[in-house]
């Protein structure tokens, strides 16, 4: 079983996280994303992923250079120039010479969806493609699907206006496809899978959708990332080690519902909560962070206060006395 896994995106929406290294290559509780999308991939039977790359694709080269990750292999498809969603399916499959049924999955987005059962609906309904769905509050920033009784795509709606949508559950970024389903996307030019191919699917009443109510998330900006990390620890999801391992935390701070990567100083009297501290970083005394990012390398200095989903890049030095309200340290452009 082979997946095509799209990982070439610039990640702008988690700026500046991604200013030195690509989404999935950010830790979730230590584990960089790309290894849980692929680890999650091998328990439901994939043998071989594809990496469908465009920005920085050494980091993921160098990561695995014998193309190996989380025991699956890996097959590196590098994109000449970005070719939207469709595009990069069509040149990483075609690439890694897929010519059976195979799975596509977004490689910023965390689930416990069963692959397996997906593949089995496909299979069983002798689908061109299969779309997994899952149900949010606000569809409006996602492709919307409604479906028959038997499972068939009545409509694609790729991010409808507030109010509009003909029901919540939209695409979770999973598909099991046909290899005929390549020949549907133009060669050498942007494609968007949401856009063009669907719906053209649609037309031909040959895609359908399966509902399911498995944890999910997309963890492509800095609120959804910081929710992933704190689900994995507060049990929302599982119970995993929050990661101390070679930290130094005055016995006077405190730290309650949050991630702390290798190397942690934290001072005395400061305050850490729901929050993620990567490896290396050095928070000062009294330093207070709520609901924030701090990433490798940062240093924060006394007394400041960081809160409501700040995110403090790699390297950034904070001054005494620093106050962050929702900010990007260093701002975007």
């Amino acid at each position: 079983m082979r997946a095509v896994v799209l990982v070439g995106g610039f990640g702008t929406r988690l700026r500046p996280l991604t200013n030195d290294r690509p989404k999935q290559m950010l830790p979730i509780v230590g584990v960089p994303m790309i290894e849980r999308v692929v680890a999650t991939l091998g328990s439901h039977g994939v043998t071989e992923a594809v990496l469908s790359l465009g920005y920085r694709p050494d980091a993921f080269t160098d990561a695995y250079p014998d193309g190996i990750c989380a025991g699956v292999l890996l097959h590196y498809a590098v994109e000449p120039d970005p070719l939207d969603t469709a595009g990069a399916v069509r040149y990483a499959a075609l690439s890694a010479g897929i010519d059976d049924t195979f799975i596509v999955v977004n490689g910023d987005v965390l689930t416990d969806l069963d692959v397996t059962e997906l593949w089995n609906f496909h299979k069983s309904h002798s689908a061109e493609g299969t779309i997994a769905l899952t149900p949010v509050d606000e569809p409006s920033h996602y492709g919307v699907v409604p479906i028959d009784d038997d499972g068939r795509v009545i409509e694609f709606v790729e991010k409808p206006a507030p109010g509009t949508a003909p029901t919540n559950w939209i695409n979770a970024g999973t598909y099991v496809l046909e290899p005929s389903v390549l020949d549907r996307i133009a060669a050498d030019r942007r494609v968007s899978i949401e856009r063009k191919t669907f719906p053209s699917m649609v037309a031909d009443e040959s895609l359908y959708a399966l509902h399911s109510d498995a944890y999910w998330i997309d963890a492509g900006t800095p609120a959804a990332y910081l929710r992933a990390q704190l689900d994995l620890i507060d049990g929302t999801r599982s119970h995993e080690d929050a990661l101390r391992p070679s930290d130094e935390v005055d016995t006077s701070a405190v730290v309650e519902n949050s991630v702390l990567g290798a190397n942690v100083v934290i001072g005395n009297g400061a305050v850490v909560r729901n929050s993620v501290l990567m490896d290396g970083v050095t928070i000062g005394p009294g330093v207070r962070i709520y609901d924030s990012i701090i990433a490798t390398g940062a240093r924060i200095g006394p007394d400041s206060q960081i809160s409501e989903v700040s995110v403090v890049g790699t390297g950034v030095e904070l001054p005494a006395h620093s106050a962050l309200v929702g900010a990007r340290i260093p701002e975007s452009d």
